[in-house]
């Protein structure tokens, strides 16, 4: 079989987090009684002109300069013309030939450090939303809620420079932290208001012409575009090495069956119909507006993990958890600043604190916990006030009550056990109290020594010094026992 290259671009479309839409009033709060946050503008009625929202421009603005790209201070929208039942107006208003911005680019981490070009950002409204099931009557009958009509979208357009689903997914995912960094996307894929449409194509290796594309429509998860991707090159492949001919179509991805199904066939920008949006004016913005907004971009996602591994000596995989968002981010660099111990803190805000949201399905915005609390715990436990167990306690407790760590480990006595002779003599207790383990370690099974060492642990209820247990245990093992003693 020829060896055959796939050939992927992404086209993600990204809600913007107005709480109005893009050319009207009317609210985009998720979730409310399907067609209640209507106008005459959504329907496209006679007389309803639309106006532009200016914080749905900031906010594309924003992600252009974020995704590198060169932000054009005139822009035209236009109509998209063509048939979709859940678009009242029969015409979506986009921008098309003179977009907001173009020519970007942002670095991916993984293996091949690909860069991944930018074509364009532009603007445009949402569509509507087909319902074809959980209804009285949905074998027979589609509902449709215009609610979504008009919600202002970015689209980002990718260069075709991505050769792996896996490549795919980990682009979508790096966009999507971008967007949600700069606030200008909330990241949530259930609700549908971050999607992606995967081009992809292949061709044999080391070839340069484009094969003949499908365009996989409205993923929305890493795991549905790797996956769809993954079935499409394998479906292109088999066409191919046949002998076969593809066309060129759209496409769905049915997670049930792992599988995508035809929706439609060749699609070009000619079949839309483009033409000047006759209602609205070219968008015109100043420099000193684009200026105004770079400066207020943060500290993006990458730069940050490469500045986490820089300034903390933390390893990759610790700055790439912690800066899967910047509020777990910032909470990190405040807990390590009053700690003065940077992995300490990544491993307790990765482990512990992370396991208490993961169950409580909280985000760090949520936790009650503040970060010099944190911190507070770990100078107790580093400097040697309290055992790494007995800290463990402790943190539970501060999650749940909000007392100070100090506190907890004053008024029930978790102070750290580590005075010699009081170790010895509690040593002595649990060896007294285990002849048959004692036996097996004189007679050479050396093995029981960490058991040994844990009921000790459990008799002090980790308060004490663990070290300073294991030698003691060690040194009362090598005594002579007493039945062997000759006067």
């Amino acid at each position: 079989m020829p060896i055959f290259e796939p050939v992927i671009g992404l086209e993600i479309h990204a809600q913007l987090l107005t709480a109005t839409k893009i050319f009207c009033g009317c609210s985009t709060r998720f979730g409310a009684e399907p067609n209640t946050q209507l106008c005459p503008v959504c329907f496209g009625l006679p007389g309803a002109l639309p106006v532009l929202n200016r914080r749905a421009v900031e906010l594309a603005i924003r992600a252009g300069l974020a995704f590198g790209c060169q932000i054009h201070t005139r822009s035209i929208f236009a109509r998209k013309n063509y048939f979709y039942p859940d678009l009242p107006k029969g015409y979506q208003i986009s921008q098309y030939e003179q977009p907001l911005a173009t020519d970007g680019a942002i670095e991916l981490a993984g293996p091949s450090e690909r860069t991944l070009g930018i074509i364009r950002v532009h603007l445009e409204e949402d569509a509507g939303k087909s319902l074809h099931e959980g209804l009285p009557d949905s074998d027979r009958a589609t509902h449709l809620d215009f609610n979504r009509s008009g919600v202002p979208l970015i689209e980002i357009v990718s260069r075709p420079d991505l050769r792996s689903p896996a490549e795919a997914s980990e682009a979508f995912n790096r966009i999507r932290e971008i967007l949600v960094a700069i606030g200008v996307n909330d990241g949530n894929m259930e609700e549908g208001s971050l999607r992606c449409d995967a081009n992809v194509s292949v061709r044999p290796a080391g070839s340069e012409t484009l094969g003949v594309k499908t365009e996989v429509k409205n993923l929305n998860s890493f795991r549905h575009v790797q996956r769809a991707l993954e079935f499409e090159i394998e479906r292109h492949t088999s066409v191919l090495a046949a002998g076969g001919q593809l066309q060129q179509q759209t496409r769905l991805w049915d997670p049930n069956t792992g599988q995508t199904v035809l929706m439609r066939t060749k699609e070009e920008a000619d079949d839309y119909r483009y033409f000047p949006e006759p209602d609205l004016a070219p968008l015109v913005v100043d420099e000193a507006w684009i200026a105004a907004i770079r400066e207020s971009l943060p500290e993006l996602p990458e730069a940050r993990r490469r500045r986490l591994v820089a300034q903390y000596q933390l390893p990759d995989y610790d700055a790439g958890v912690l800066t899967q968002s910047m509020a777990l981010a910032d909470y990190f660099e405040r807990t390590a600043a009053v700690a003065g111990n940077a992995k300490a803190a990544s491993n307790w805000i990765m482990v512990e604190l992370g396991r208490k949201m993961h169950e409580q399905r909280t985000s760090i915005e949520q936790v009650p916990l503040k970060p010099e609390s944190l911190a507070e715990l770990i100078v107790l436990i580093d400097t040697g006030k309290i055992t790494g167990p007995v800290a463990k306690v402790v943190f539970e407790k501060m999650y749940d009550t909000g007392r100070a760590a100090a506190d907890i480990v004053e008024a029930e006595g978790l102070a750290r056990i580590d005075d010699a002779n009081a170790i010895d003599g509690i040593v002595r207790d649990v060896l007294s109290g285990h002849p048959g383990p004692v036996a097996e370690y004189r007679a050479g099974k050396t093995k029981t020594l960490g058991f040994l060492v844990g009921q000790v642990m459990k008799v002090t209820a980790g308060k004490a010094d663990p070290a300073k247990v294991n030698e003691s245990v060690r040194r009362v093992l090598a005594e002579e026992p007493a039945g062997d003693r000759r006067d």
